[in-house]
């Protein structure tokens, strides 16, 4: 099985599905082998290599909204976790402390089982199997993705800021966002008190026969025998306002670089489409993926093929020279780059709350030193969405939904 790693996969891929939508509401909890039942396109949005925009746009053109709904429903998901968290971005920066602070502080029997249960060796067979799949595909369906989590918290014990470090590592797909607060579902804290527990029987109802071939171990997640881990709270979770950024560019510079990130690669779609940069650039670090995040290889590889993919894009649609630099320290590449092009002014989509948004005080602070102006631009989209995620998902459902039906009406 392999992910949509460019826009013309993700839109093959998608096309491909969308006649399946129609069952996709009863067919999508089932773990079925290759994952046909599901879209596969987690990777391509998480890229921007497709929006959900068009994903949206596409579904309600071809189906009455009630039949599509569930679909529609996981779809904004994604725009949800996004714009929750930017309303509390301390939970992203207290979690990576976490897991610095975990790695550090933890008993070595501890750390040693954690590596052994994440490398796929827990005794349980059918948890094992799960393992071995995220590592060697870079995938998970998301139920799987549920089983393995509760494992993780509640049979095994183990802190779920590992777990979740875990995930972010291995899955091609991982956001910062989706990643870090379905863990935080699992573990009883999104939803305080409220936690994900590991059944047998649910296996058993939707998991893939070949996954419960060798029974090994299951009794340790047969029903009843898990118990839930009550996790502490470390973060900050009172709510801020949004951070407010342009719709459209105000063109105040004359010679205008296009800086294109992982958060969004698609500037030839929406509000950056008529812009005219003179050059293009992305910044992908390996050592820092390899050595700050310790991402996998695979991962490391996804990254670089969806940031390839959008500055040849890029490139094509705004006639202008392109860069994907790989140096180790992605400010100063993308410094010596806006000198190399006399440029005065760095466009791009703001970043959501991760790594790309936590390089952008430094960032800033040396294009300003050395009188360069960083312009961040807001798909209006995100803005809407992110603006409804205050709360809990299905208040904010209500309001998209809402938004979605009388925009089909449009």
């Amino acid at each position: 099985m392999t992910l949509p790693l460019t826009r013309h996969e993700a839109l093959s891929a998608w096309q491909d599905f969308l006649p399946k939508v129609a069952a996709y509401s009863y067919r999508r909890n089932h773990v079925e082998p290759a994952h046909h039942n599901v879209s596969r396109l987690s990777a391509a949005l998480r890229y921007r290599l497709i929006t959900e925009d068009e994903i949206l746009h596409d579904t309600l053109r071809a189906y009455d909204f009630s039949t599509a709904e569930k679909w529609l429903q996981e779809v904004c998901w994604r725009r949800y976790w996004k714009g929750w968290l930017e309303m509390r971005p301390s939970v992203w920066s207290s979690w990576r402390q976490r897991v610095n602070l975990l790695r550090s502080t933890l008993p070595n029997v501890v750390l040693q089982r954690a590596e052994k249960v994440a490398a796929g060796a827990s005794g349980v067979a059918c948890m094992d199997a799960i393992a071995h799949e995220l590592i060697t595909t870079g995938y998970l369906h998301n139920h799987s993705r549920m089983w393995w989590a509760s494992f993780w918290i509640h049979a095994e014990g183990l802190p779920w800021e590992l777990g979740a470090d875990m995930f972010f590592r291995h899955l091609l797909d991982a956001d910062p966002a989706s990643n870090t607060l379905s863990w935080r579902w699992v573990a009883g804290l999104q939803t305080p008190g409220k936690t994900y527990l590991v059944r047998l029987s649910n296996l058993e109802k939707y998991a893939a026969q070949s996954l419960l071939e060798n029974r090994a171990g299951c009794e340790r997640i047969a029903d009843g025998a898990v118990q839930p881990v009550i996790s502490s709270e470390f973060a900050d979770t009172s709510r801020q306002a949004l951070p407010e950024y342009a719709a459209v560019p105000s063109m105040k510079g004359q010679r205008i670089g296009l800086w294109l990130h992982a958060d969004d690669l698609l500037p030839e779609l929406g509000p950056l489409q008529n812009i005219a940069p003179v050059a293009v650039a992305a910044f992908s670090s390996t050592h820092c993926y390899r050595h700050h995040f310790c991402l996998s290889d695979q991962r490391i590889s996804a990254l670089h093929a969806a940031l390839g993919d959008g500055v040849m894009r890029a490139g094509a649609h705004f006639k202008t020279p392109t860069l994907l630099s790989q140096e180790d320290d992605p400010v100063a590449a993308m410094l010596k780059w806006a000198k190399e092009h006399a440029l005065d002014e760095v466009l791009a989509f703001a970043p959501t709350v991760g790594p790309i948004r936590d390089m952008l005080p430094r960032l800033q602070q040396h294009l300003t030193a050395n009188g360069l102006l960083l312009t961040l631009i807001r798909r209006t989209s995100d803005t809407h969405a992110f603006s409804l995620a205050g709360a809990g998902f299905f208040p904010f459902w209500q309001k998209m939904s809402h938004h979605l039906q009388m925009r089909a009406v449009l």
